[in-house]
Protein backbone atom coordinates (compact mmCIF):
# COMPACT_ATOMS: atom_id res chain seq x y z
CA UNK A 1 0.00 0.00 0.00
CA UNK A 2 1.23 3.50 -1.11
CA UNK A 3 0.49 6.76 -0.09
CA UNK A 4 -1.07 7.24 -3.00
CA UNK A 5 -3.21 4.13 -2.24
CA UNK A 6 -3.85 4.36 1.57
CA UNK A 7 -7.29 3.01 2.92
CA UNK A 8 -9.42 4.95 5.46
CA UNK A 9 -8.30 3.73 8.66
CA UNK A 10 -4.65 3.87 7.75
CA UNK A 11 -5.24 7.58 6.89
CA UNK A 12 -7.24 8.18 10.42
CA UNK A 13 -4.49 6.65 12.46
CA UNK A 14 -1.91 8.67 10.37
CA UNK A 15 -3.75 11.96 11.43
CA UNK A 16 -4.53 10.79 14.97
CA UNK A 17 -0.45 10.39 15.03
CA UNK A 18 0.32 13.35 14.11
CA UNK A 19 -1.99 14.90 16.31
CA UNK A 20 -0.44 12.74 19.29
CA UNK A 21 2.86 14.65 17.60
CA UNK A 22 1.44 17.98 18.08
CA UNK A 23 0.69 17.48 21.52
CA UNK A 24 3.65 15.85 22.72
CA UNK A 25 5.43 18.83 21.15
CA UNK A 26 3.46 21.49 22.80
CA UNK A 27 4.21 19.79 26.10
CA UNK A 28 6.62 21.70 28.37
CA UNK A 29 8.33 20.07 31.18
CA UNK A 30 10.76 22.41 32.70
CA UNK A 31 10.58 22.63 35.92
CA UNK A 32 13.17 20.47 37.91
CA UNK A 33 10.46 18.23 39.73
CA UNK A 34 10.80 14.27 40.50
CA UNK A 35 11.70 12.31 37.27
CA UNK A 36 11.40 15.50 35.39
CA UNK A 37 14.56 14.45 33.47
CA UNK A 38 13.85 10.97 32.44
CA UNK A 39 10.37 12.72 31.35
CA UNK A 40 12.25 14.71 29.04
CA UNK A 41 14.50 12.49 27.92
CA UNK A 42 11.21 10.08 27.09
CA UNK A 43 9.18 12.93 25.29
CA UNK A 44 12.32 13.79 23.17
CA UNK A 45 12.86 10.26 21.99
CA UNK A 46 8.97 9.45 20.68
CA UNK A 47 8.66 12.88 18.91
CA UNK A 48 12.03 11.69 16.84
CA UNK A 49 10.27 8.15 16.96
CA UNK A 50 6.65 9.67 15.42
CA UNK A 51 9.38 11.98 13.18
CA UNK A 52 11.62 9.59 11.73
CA UNK A 53 9.87 6.48 11.49
CA UNK A 54 6.16 5.94 13.17
CA UNK A 55 4.58 8.89 9.99
CA UNK A 56 7.04 8.18 7.50
CA UNK A 57 6.73 4.27 7.67
CA UNK A 58 3.19 4.23 7.65
CA UNK A 59 2.70 6.78 4.60
CA UNK A 60 5.17 4.63 2.97
CA UNK A 61 4.35 1.01 3.93
CA UNK A 62 5.59 -0.27 1.14
CA UNK A 63 8.82 1.08 1.12
CA UNK A 64 12.31 -1.23 1.91
CA UNK A 65 12.49 -3.10 4.85
CA UNK A 66 14.72 -0.79 7.31
CA UNK A 67 17.06 -2.74 8.81
CA UNK A 68 19.72 -1.27 11.67
CA UNK A 69 22.86 -3.14 12.38
CA UNK A 70 23.20 -1.76 16.36
CA UNK A 71 25.41 -2.77 19.05
CA UNK A 72 28.33 -1.93 21.34
CA UNK A 73 32.13 -0.40 20.59
CA UNK A 74 34.28 -3.04 18.77
CA UNK A 75 31.77 -5.39 18.38
CA UNK A 76 32.64 -5.69 14.69
CA UNK A 77 29.16 -4.04 13.04
CA UNK A 78 31.08 -2.72 10.50
CA UNK A 79 32.92 -5.20 8.92
CA UNK A 80 29.93 -7.56 9.55
CA UNK A 81 27.92 -4.84 7.09
CA UNK A 82 30.57 -5.05 4.52
CA UNK A 83 30.90 -8.42 4.53
CA UNK A 84 27.30 -8.85 4.03
CA UNK A 85 27.02 -6.91 1.43
CA UNK A 86 30.71 -8.37 -0.53
CA UNK A 87 32.07 -5.16 -0.46
CA UNK A 88 33.35 -2.03 1.61
CA UNK A 89 30.61 -0.04 2.04
CA UNK A 90 31.46 1.91 5.32
CA UNK A 91 34.33 2.01 7.45
CA UNK A 92 35.34 0.46 10.43
CA UNK A 93 37.71 2.96 12.43
CA UNK A 94 40.96 1.82 13.82
CA UNK A 95 40.18 4.40 16.98
CA UNK A 96 37.19 4.57 19.11
CA UNK A 97 34.43 5.12 18.71
CA UNK A 98 34.13 4.36 15.30
CA UNK A 99 31.18 4.10 13.17
CA UNK A 100 30.36 8.04 13.51
CA UNK A 101 28.19 8.90 10.84
CA UNK A 102 25.42 6.43 9.65
CA UNK A 103 25.66 4.31 6.03
CA UNK A 104 22.56 3.57 4.68
CA UNK A 105 23.06 1.00 2.49
CA UNK A 106 20.27 -0.28 -0.66
CA UNK A 107 19.59 -1.31 -4.12
CA UNK A 108 20.06 1.26 -6.76
CA UNK A 109 16.20 0.76 -7.40
CA UNK A 110 15.08 1.79 -3.99
CA UNK A 111 17.02 5.27 -3.68
CA UNK A 112 13.20 7.06 -3.97
CA UNK A 113 12.46 5.99 -1.21
CA UNK A 114 15.70 7.45 1.21
CA UNK A 115 14.50 11.32 -0.35
CA UNK A 116 15.09 13.74 2.83
CA UNK A 117 11.10 13.94 2.87
CA UNK A 118 10.84 9.86 4.20
CA UNK A 119 12.52 7.96 7.03
CA UNK A 120 14.97 10.11 9.46
CA UNK A 121 14.05 13.61 7.97
CA UNK A 122 16.41 15.33 9.85
CA UNK A 123 19.66 14.03 8.97
CA UNK A 124 21.50 15.47 5.60
CA UNK A 125 21.61 12.59 3.02
CA UNK A 126 25.05 12.41 1.38
CA UNK A 127 26.54 10.20 -1.28
CA UNK A 128 30.08 10.91 0.52
CA UNK A 129 32.26 9.44 3.14
CA UNK A 130 31.67 11.92 5.76
CA UNK A 131 31.97 11.94 9.86
CA UNK A 132 29.27 13.89 10.42
CA UNK A 133 26.87 12.72 12.84
CA UNK A 134 24.00 15.06 11.36
CA UNK A 135 24.41 13.10 8.04
CA UNK A 136 23.18 9.91 6.57
CA UNK A 137 25.21 8.65 3.98
CA UNK A 138 23.35 6.55 1.16
CA UNK A 139 25.20 4.03 -0.63
CA UNK A 140 23.58 2.19 -4.13
CA UNK A 141 24.79 -1.20 -4.18
CA UNK A 142 23.66 -4.40 -6.78
CA UNK A 143 24.53 -6.96 -4.21
CA UNK A 144 21.73 -5.76 -2.06
CA UNK A 145 18.27 -7.07 -3.07
CA UNK A 146 15.54 -4.98 -3.84
CA UNK A 147 13.14 -4.60 -0.81
CA UNK A 148 15.75 -4.21 1.97
CA UNK A 149 18.07 -1.84 3.49
CA UNK A 150 20.74 -2.01 5.26
CA UNK A 151 22.04 0.78 8.34
CA UNK A 152 25.25 0.94 9.94
CA UNK A 153 24.88 2.57 13.37
CA UNK A 154 27.17 4.70 15.73
CA UNK A 155 28.18 2.69 18.76
CA UNK A 156 24.95 2.26 21.48
CA UNK A 157 27.94 2.70 24.08
CA UNK A 158 30.05 5.43 22.84
CA UNK A 159 31.92 7.65 24.56
CA UNK A 160 30.42 10.56 23.26
CA UNK A 161 26.75 11.37 23.71
CA UNK A 162 26.04 12.42 20.16
CA UNK A 163 26.79 9.10 18.70
CA UNK A 164 24.99 6.89 21.80
CA UNK A 165 22.08 9.89 21.23
CA UNK A 166 22.33 8.79 17.64
CA UNK A 167 22.36 5.24 17.78
CA UNK A 168 18.83 5.22 20.19
CA UNK A 169 17.54 7.29 17.31
CA UNK A 170 18.73 5.09 14.45
CA UNK A 171 17.05 1.83 16.69
CA UNK A 172 14.02 3.94 17.40
CA UNK A 173 13.68 4.17 13.34
CA UNK A 174 14.67 0.37 12.71
CA UNK A 175 11.76 -1.92 10.93
CA UNK A 176 14.54 -4.98 12.16
CA UNK A 177 17.30 -4.22 14.87
CA UNK A 178 20.08 -6.30 13.23
CA UNK A 179 21.92 -6.38 16.70
CA UNK A 180 25.96 -7.42 17.11
CA UNK A 181 27.65 -8.25 20.40
CA UNK A 182 30.36 -10.58 21.15
CA UNK A 183 31.55 -13.38 22.87
CA UNK A 184 33.61 -11.02 25.28
CA UNK A 185 30.52 -8.34 25.10
CA UNK A 186 27.19 -10.59 25.56
CA UNK A 187 26.40 -9.68 28.68
CA UNK A 188 27.35 -5.94 29.04
CA UNK A 189 24.34 -3.74 30.88
CA UNK A 190 24.04 -1.64 27.69
CA UNK A 191 23.41 -4.03 24.94
CA UNK A 192 20.53 -5.52 27.15
CA UNK A 193 19.13 -2.20 27.88
CA UNK A 194 18.51 -1.48 23.96
CA UNK A 195 17.19 -5.00 23.94
CA UNK A 196 14.62 -4.86 26.73
CA UNK A 197 13.39 -1.72 25.19
CA UNK A 198 13.38 -4.25 21.68
CA UNK A 199 10.85 -6.35 23.50
CA UNK A 200 8.57 -3.78 25.13
CA UNK A 201 8.27 -2.31 21.68
CA UNK A 202 7.67 -5.88 20.12
CA UNK A 203 10.14 -4.61 17.60
CA UNK A 204 11.59 -7.46 15.33
CA UNK A 205 14.89 -8.34 16.62
CA UNK A 206 17.71 -10.79 15.24
CA UNK A 207 21.18 -10.97 17.15
CA UNK A 208 24.46 -11.88 15.67
CA UNK A 209 26.98 -12.90 18.32
CA UNK A 210 30.19 -12.03 16.33
CA UNK A 211 33.76 -12.55 17.12
CA UNK A 212 33.23 -15.54 18.76
CA UNK A 213 36.27 -18.45 18.93
CA UNK A 214 35.16 -21.72 17.77
CA UNK A 215 35.52 -23.43 20.89
CA UNK A 216 32.83 -20.87 22.77
CA UNK A 217 30.80 -20.77 20.25
CA UNK A 218 28.22 -23.36 21.57
CA UNK A 219 29.14 -22.71 24.80
CA UNK A 220 28.37 -18.54 24.60
CA UNK A 221 25.36 -19.31 22.06
CA UNK A 222 23.27 -21.01 24.70
CA UNK A 223 23.72 -18.33 27.31
CA UNK A 224 22.78 -16.02 25.06
CA UNK A 225 19.78 -17.80 23.88
CA UNK A 226 18.75 -18.88 27.11
CA UNK A 227 18.79 -14.90 28.10
CA UNK A 228 17.23 -13.65 25.30
CA UNK A 229 14.69 -16.14 26.02
CA UNK A 230 13.92 -14.94 29.46
CA UNK A 231 13.85 -11.25 28.61
CA UNK A 232 11.33 -11.61 26.20
CA UNK A 233 12.97 -12.27 23.02
CA UNK A 234 13.08 -16.33 22.55
CA UNK A 235 11.70 -15.53 19.03
CA UNK A 236 14.20 -13.41 17.78
CA UNK A 237 16.71 -15.61 15.26
CA UNK A 238 20.49 -15.65 16.72
CA UNK A 239 23.20 -16.36 14.15
CA UNK A 240 27.03 -16.68 15.19
CA UNK A 241 30.27 -15.37 13.30
CA UNK A 242 33.39 -17.41 14.44
CA UNK A 243 36.33 -15.32 14.84
CA UNK A 244 38.61 -15.38 11.67
CA UNK A 245 41.17 -12.48 10.68
CA UNK A 246 39.94 -10.24 7.93
CA UNK A 247 41.06 -10.43 4.45
CA UNK A 248 43.19 -8.38 2.15
CA UNK A 249 39.56 -6.97 1.08
CA UNK A 250 38.79 -5.77 4.49
CA UNK A 251 35.64 -8.39 4.55
CA UNK A 252 35.24 -11.91 6.70
CA UNK A 253 34.96 -15.11 4.61
CA UNK A 254 31.42 -15.78 2.72
CA UNK A 255 30.79 -18.37 4.81
CA UNK A 256 31.25 -16.71 7.75
CA UNK A 257 28.38 -14.46 6.92
CA UNK A 258 26.33 -16.02 4.62
CA UNK A 259 23.35 -17.45 6.93
CA UNK A 260 23.03 -13.83 7.88
CA UNK A 261 23.09 -13.01 4.35
CA UNK A 262 20.37 -15.53 2.67
CA UNK A 263 17.87 -14.83 5.72
CA UNK A 264 17.68 -10.91 4.98
CA UNK A 265 17.88 -11.87 0.94
CA UNK A 266 14.64 -14.57 1.42
CA UNK A 267 13.40 -11.38 4.14
CA UNK A 268 13.73 -9.07 1.40
CA UNK A 269 12.34 -11.90 -1.49
CA UNK A 270 9.12 -12.73 0.56
CA UNK A 271 6.51 -9.75 0.54
CA UNK A 272 4.38 -10.94 3.44
CA UNK A 273 7.27 -11.97 5.52
CA UNK A 274 8.42 -8.79 4.56
CA UNK A 275 5.54 -6.99 5.46
CA UNK A 276 4.70 -8.76 8.77
CA UNK A 277 8.06 -7.92 10.28
CA UNK A 278 7.05 -4.12 9.34
CA UNK A 279 3.82 -4.56 11.03
CA UNK A 280 4.93 -5.96 13.87
CA UNK A 281 7.27 -3.83 14.49
CA UNK A 282 5.24 -0.53 13.06
CA UNK A 283 2.52 -1.84 15.37
CA UNK A 284 4.82 -2.40 18.62
CA UNK A 285 6.15 1.18 18.71
CA UNK A 286 2.46 2.87 17.97
CA UNK A 287 1.14 1.08 21.06
CA UNK A 288 4.51 1.58 22.80
CA UNK A 289 3.99 5.65 21.79
CA UNK A 290 0.42 5.86 22.99
CA UNK A 291 1.41 3.83 26.57
CA UNK A 292 4.59 5.68 27.19
CA UNK A 293 2.33 8.85 26.24
CA UNK A 294 0.00 8.60 29.83
CA UNK A 295 3.50 8.50 31.59
CA UNK A 296 4.61 11.54 30.16
CA UNK A 297 1.12 13.58 30.87
CA UNK A 298 1.47 12.20 34.37
CA UNK A 299 4.43 13.99 34.35
CA UNK A 300 2.99 16.88 32.90
CA UNK A 301 0.79 17.11 35.57
CA UNK A 302 3.43 16.96 38.01
CA UNK A 303 4.85 20.11 36.28
CA UNK A 304 1.31 21.72 36.25
CA UNK A 305 0.96 21.34 39.90
CA UNK A 306 4.86 22.62 40.66
CA UNK A 307 3.95 25.24 38.56
CA UNK A 308 0.53 26.52 40.33
CA UNK A 309 2.61 25.87 43.70
CA UNK A 310 4.98 28.37 42.61
CA UNK A 311 2.52 30.67 41.72
CA UNK A 312 0.19 30.96 44.26
CA UNK A 313 3.55 30.99 46.69
CA UNK A 314 4.34 34.37 45.33
CA UNK A 315 0.67 35.35 45.01
CA UNK A 316 -0.04 35.26 48.13
CA UNK A 317 3.20 36.99 49.44
CA UNK A 318 2.27 39.66 47.25
CA UNK A 319 -1.55 39.54 48.63
CA UNK A 320 -0.04 39.91 52.18
CA UNK A 321 2.09 42.56 51.06
CA UNK A 322 -0.92 44.80 49.97
CA UNK A 323 -2.77 43.80 52.51
CA UNK A 324 -0.59 44.64 55.34
CA UNK A 325 0.33 47.87 53.57
CA UNK A 326 -3.58 48.57 53.62
CA UNK A 327 -4.29 47.71 57.18
CA UNK A 328 -1.42 50.02 57.78
CA UNK A 329 -2.63 52.93 56.17
CA UNK A 330 -5.80 52.65 57.53
CA UNK A 331 -5.33 52.10 61.10
CA UNK A 332 -3.86 55.28 62.57
CA UNK A 333 -0.12 53.70 62.23
CA UNK A 334 1.25 56.16 60.13
CA UNK A 335 0.01 59.36 62.31
CA UNK A 336 2.62 58.94 64.38
CA UNK A 337 6.09 60.48 64.20
CA UNK A 338 7.03 62.58 61.68
CA UNK A 339 3.33 62.61 60.06
CA UNK A 340 2.02 63.54 63.20
CA UNK A 341 4.34 66.48 64.00
CA UNK A 342 3.79 68.13 60.77
CA UNK A 343 -0.06 67.86 60.80
CA UNK A 344 0.25 69.44 65.00
CA UNK A 345 2.03 72.40 63.16
CA UNK A 346 -0.77 72.49 60.59
CA UNK A 347 -3.81 72.27 62.77
CA UNK A 348 -1.99 73.82 65.83
CA UNK A 349 -1.63 72.01 69.57
CA UNK A 350 -2.81 73.13 72.78
CA UNK A 351 -6.07 73.52 73.63
CA UNK A 352 -7.89 72.36 70.08
CA UNK A 353 -6.20 69.00 71.09
CA UNK A 354 -6.44 69.15 74.67
CA UNK A 355 -10.46 69.46 73.80
CA UNK A 356 -10.15 66.26 72.36
CA UNK A 357 -9.35 64.27 75.18
CA UNK A 358 -13.15 64.63 76.31
CA UNK A 359 -16.07 63.22 74.10
CA UNK A 360 -16.43 64.61 71.12
CA UNK A 361 -19.38 66.84 70.54
CA UNK A 362 -19.94 70.14 68.37
CA UNK A 363 -16.59 70.84 67.93
CA UNK A 364 -16.52 71.19 64.42
CA UNK A 365 -16.92 75.02 63.99
CA UNK A 366 -14.44 75.76 67.27
CA UNK A 367 -11.91 73.02 65.33
CA UNK A 368 -12.54 75.30 62.31
CA UNK A 369 -12.03 78.79 64.43
CA UNK A 370 -8.34 77.28 65.94
CA UNK A 371 -6.69 75.94 63.39
CA UNK A 372 -3.55 78.23 62.77
CA UNK A 373 -2.30 76.33 59.54
CA UNK A 374 -0.12 78.31 56.55
CA UNK A 375 0.24 76.59 53.25
CA UNK A 376 3.78 75.84 53.72
CA UNK A 377 2.95 74.00 57.30
CA UNK A 378 0.43 72.20 54.55
CA UNK A 379 2.99 70.99 52.54
CA UNK A 380 5.30 70.17 55.11
CA UNK A 381 2.30 67.28 56.17
CA UNK A 382 2.26 66.14 52.45
CA UNK A 383 6.45 65.93 52.34
CA UNK A 384 6.14 63.56 56.02
CA UNK A 385 2.81 62.13 54.03
CA UNK A 386 4.90 61.13 51.22
CA UNK A 387 8.17 59.65 52.88
CA UNK A 388 5.95 57.72 56.15
CA UNK A 389 4.07 56.10 53.26
CA UNK A 390 6.64 55.46 50.51
CA UNK A 391 9.05 53.88 53.40
CA UNK A 392 5.71 52.00 54.62
CA UNK A 393 5.39 50.43 50.74
CA UNK A 394 9.31 49.64 50.65
CA UNK A 395 9.26 47.61 53.79
CA UNK A 396 6.61 45.73 52.81
CA UNK A 397 7.72 45.05 48.97
CA UNK A 398 10.69 44.08 50.22
CA UNK A 399 9.50 41.66 52.78
CA UNK A 400 6.86 40.14 50.16
CA UNK A 401 10.29 39.75 47.58
CA UNK A 402 12.04 37.83 50.70
CA UNK A 403 9.01 35.43 51.34
CA UNK A 404 8.48 34.81 47.66
CA UNK A 405 11.84 33.77 47.25
CA UNK A 406 12.14 31.10 50.57
CA UNK A 407 9.07 29.98 49.45
CA UNK A 408 10.78 28.91 45.96
CA UNK A 409 14.09 28.29 47.70
CA UNK A 410 12.50 25.08 49.50
CA UNK A 411 11.36 23.53 46.03
CA UNK A 412 13.76 22.16 43.76
CA UNK A 413 11.87 24.22 40.71
CA UNK A 414 11.64 27.12 42.36
CA UNK A 415 15.85 27.05 43.06
CA UNK A 416 17.06 26.65 39.29
CA UNK A 417 14.29 29.46 38.71
CA UNK A 418 15.94 31.68 40.89
CA UNK A 419 19.37 30.66 39.35
CA UNK A 420 18.32 31.53 36.20
CA UNK A 421 16.33 34.89 36.79
CA UNK A 422 19.24 37.37 36.33
CA UNK A 423 18.63 38.98 39.57
CA UNK A 424 18.16 38.98 43.17
CA UNK A 425 14.41 38.68 43.28
CA UNK A 426 14.28 38.17 47.34
CA UNK A 427 15.20 41.92 47.27
CA UNK A 428 12.82 44.64 45.77
CA UNK A 429 13.07 45.58 42.40
CA UNK A 430 16.58 48.37 42.13
CA UNK A 431 14.00 51.09 41.06
CA UNK A 432 11.23 50.55 43.54
CA UNK A 433 11.82 52.95 45.75
CA UNK A 434 11.74 55.60 43.33
CA UNK A 435 8.59 54.19 41.63
CA UNK A 436 7.06 54.14 45.06
CA UNK A 437 7.53 57.73 45.70
CA UNK A 438 6.12 58.30 42.22
CA UNK A 439 2.79 56.44 43.43
CA UNK A 440 2.38 58.32 46.38
CA UNK A 441 3.10 61.52 44.97
CA UNK A 442 0.67 60.23 42.18
CA UNK A 443 -1.64 59.78 44.80
CA UNK A 444 -1.69 62.75 46.69
CA UNK A 445 -2.09 64.93 43.51
CA UNK A 446 -5.09 62.67 43.17
CA UNK A 447 -6.33 63.25 46.70
CA UNK A 448 -5.66 67.09 45.52
CA UNK A 449 -8.16 66.87 42.12
CA UNK A 450 -10.69 65.00 44.65
CA UNK A 451 -10.94 67.96 46.48
CA UNK A 452 -10.96 70.23 43.41
CA UNK A 453 -13.61 68.70 42.01
CA UNK A 454 -15.51 68.32 45.01
CA UNK A 455 -15.37 71.85 46.05
CA UNK A 456 -16.15 73.11 42.38
CA UNK A 457 -19.48 75.20 43.86
CA UNK A 458 -17.41 76.16 47.40
CA UNK A 459 -14.39 77.68 45.91
CA UNK A 460 -15.37 81.06 46.67
CA UNK A 461 -16.75 80.39 50.59
CA UNK A 462 -14.88 81.46 53.29
CA UNK A 463 -13.62 78.51 54.81
CA UNK A 464 -12.71 76.84 51.67
CA UNK A 465 -10.58 79.58 50.95
CA UNK A 466 -9.27 79.53 54.66
CA UNK A 467 -7.85 76.12 53.70
CA UNK A 468 -7.59 75.93 50.39
CA UNK A 469 -6.99 72.91 48.54
CA UNK A 470 -4.07 71.68 49.80
CA UNK A 471 -4.88 72.20 53.11
CA UNK A 472 -7.89 70.21 53.10
CA UNK A 473 -6.32 67.79 50.73
CA UNK A 474 -3.43 66.78 53.45
CA UNK A 475 -6.85 66.69 56.17
CA UNK A 476 -8.34 64.41 53.72
CA UNK A 477 -5.10 61.89 53.87
CA UNK A 478 -5.05 62.24 57.56
CA UNK A 479 -8.39 60.93 57.70
CA UNK A 480 -7.79 58.20 54.88
CA UNK A 481 -5.00 56.76 57.59
CA UNK A 482 -7.71 56.18 60.12
CA UNK A 483 -10.09 55.48 58.52
CA UNK A 484 -10.60 51.47 59.24
CA UNK A 485 -14.56 50.72 60.72
CA UNK A 486 -15.31 53.86 58.84
CA UNK A 487 -14.83 57.83 60.12
CA UNK A 488 -14.50 58.44 63.72
CA UNK A 489 -18.13 59.42 65.01
CA UNK A 490 -17.29 59.84 68.78
CA UNK A 491 -15.31 58.21 71.39
CA UNK A 492 -12.17 58.53 73.72
CA UNK A 493 -9.67 59.07 71.07
CA UNK A 494 -5.75 59.29 71.59
CA UNK A 495 -3.51 61.09 69.98
CA UNK A 496 -3.47 60.14 66.86
CA UNK A 497 -7.37 59.13 66.72
CA UNK A 498 -7.02 63.38 67.88
CA UNK A 499 -5.82 64.45 64.18
CA UNK A 500 -7.90 62.13 62.38
CA UNK A 501 -10.68 64.26 64.31
CA UNK A 502 -9.85 67.40 63.85
CA UNK A 503 -8.95 66.51 59.80
CA UNK A 504 -12.41 64.64 59.64
CA UNK A 505 -14.22 68.19 61.21
CA UNK A 506 -12.21 70.23 59.23
CA UNK A 507 -13.30 68.72 56.02
CA UNK A 508 -16.99 67.79 56.66
CA UNK A 509 -16.87 71.70 57.91
CA UNK A 510 -16.84 72.09 53.96
CA UNK A 511 -18.32 69.49 52.73
CA UNK A 512 -20.53 68.08 55.00
CA UNK A 513 -20.77 64.58 56.71
CA UNK A 514 -22.07 62.51 53.19
CA UNK A 515 -19.72 63.96 50.88
CA UNK A 516 -16.24 63.63 53.05
CA UNK A 517 -17.23 59.56 53.82
CA UNK A 518 -17.52 59.43 50.15
CA UNK A 519 -13.98 61.64 49.80
CA UNK A 520 -12.39 59.38 51.95
CA UNK A 521 -13.67 56.28 50.50
CA UNK A 522 -12.59 56.94 46.69
CA UNK A 523 -8.96 57.95 48.17
CA UNK A 524 -8.73 55.16 50.43
CA UNK A 525 -9.88 53.04 47.64
CA UNK A 526 -7.45 54.90 44.73
CA UNK A 527 -4.65 54.09 47.52
CA UNK A 528 -4.91 50.79 47.35
CA UNK A 529 -5.25 50.31 43.74
CA UNK A 530 -2.00 52.04 43.15
CA UNK A 531 -0.19 49.85 45.76
CA UNK A 532 -1.67 46.81 43.85
CA UNK A 533 -0.16 48.34 40.57
CA UNK A 534 2.88 48.34 41.41
CA UNK A 535 3.07 45.28 43.53
CA UNK A 536 1.72 43.76 40.68
CA UNK A 537 5.17 45.02 38.42
CA UNK A 538 7.03 43.41 41.38
CA UNK A 539 5.43 40.01 41.64
CA UNK A 540 5.37 40.09 37.70
CA UNK A 541 8.93 39.09 37.73
CA UNK A 542 8.29 35.78 39.17
CA UNK A 543 5.18 35.12 37.37
CA UNK A 544 6.92 36.15 34.16
CA UNK A 545 9.48 33.87 35.02
CA UNK A 546 6.71 31.05 34.99
CA UNK A 547 4.76 32.42 31.98
CA UNK A 548 8.24 31.79 30.42
CA UNK A 549 8.01 28.27 30.61
CA UNK A 550 4.39 28.13 29.06
CA UNK A 551 3.52 25.14 31.13
CA UNK A 552 -0.27 24.19 29.96
CA UNK A 553 -2.74 23.10 32.62
CA UNK A 554 -4.62 21.58 29.22
CA UNK A 555 -1.48 19.63 28.24
CA UNK A 556 -2.11 16.21 30.36
CA UNK A 557 -5.66 15.61 29.31
CA UNK A 558 -4.71 16.56 25.69
CA UNK A 559 -1.53 13.87 25.79
CA UNK A 560 -4.22 11.31 27.24
CA UNK A 561 -7.22 12.07 24.30
CA UNK A 562 -4.84 12.05 21.51
CA UNK A 563 -3.52 8.31 23.57
CA UNK A 564 -6.70 7.04 23.52
CA UNK A 565 -7.86 8.25 19.81
CA UNK A 566 -4.57 6.24 18.85
CA UNK A 567 -5.41 3.14 21.03
CA UNK A 568 -9.45 3.32 19.35
CA UNK A 569 -8.05 3.05 15.79
CA UNK A 570 -5.32 0.29 16.82
CA UNK A 571 -8.15 -1.88 18.53
CA UNK A 572 -10.35 -1.26 15.91
CA UNK A 573 -7.79 -1.94 13.47
CA UNK A 574 -6.69 -5.38 15.32
CA UNK A 575 -10.47 -6.97 16.08
CA UNK A 576 -11.32 -6.25 11.70
CA UNK A 577 -8.22 -8.23 11.36
CA UNK A 578 -9.08 -10.96 13.65
CA UNK A 579 -12.41 -10.81 12.14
Amino acid sequence: MTEQSQQPESIQMLTALVRLRGALQGTRLPLDVPGAADARRQLTEMIDQLEDYVIPRLMTIDAPLLTVVGGSTGAGKSTLVNSVVGRVVTEPGVLRPTTRSPVLVHHPDDVSWFGQDRLLPDLERVERATTDPSALQLVAVESVPQGLAILDAPDIDSVEEANRTLAAQLLAAADLWLFVTSAARYADQVPWDFLRQAADRSAAVAVVLDRTPPEAVETVSSHLARMLASRGLKDSPLFTVPEEPVGDDGLLSPDAVGEIRQWLEALAADAGARSAVVKQTLDGAIRSLSMRTHEVADAAVLQVEAEQRLREDVTKAYAAAADQISQASADGTLLRGEVLARWQEFVGTGELLRSLETKIGGLRDRIVGMVKGKPQQAERVTVAVESGLETLITEHAESAAERAEASWQSLAAGQALLGDAGEDLGRASRDFRRRAERTVRDWQEGVLDMVRDAGADKRTTARFLAFGVNGLGVALMIVVFAHTGGLLAGAEVGVAGGAAVVGQKLLEAVFGDQAVRSLAERARRDLEQRVEDLLATERARYLDLLDSLEVSPESPELLRASARRVDDLRVAARDENLG
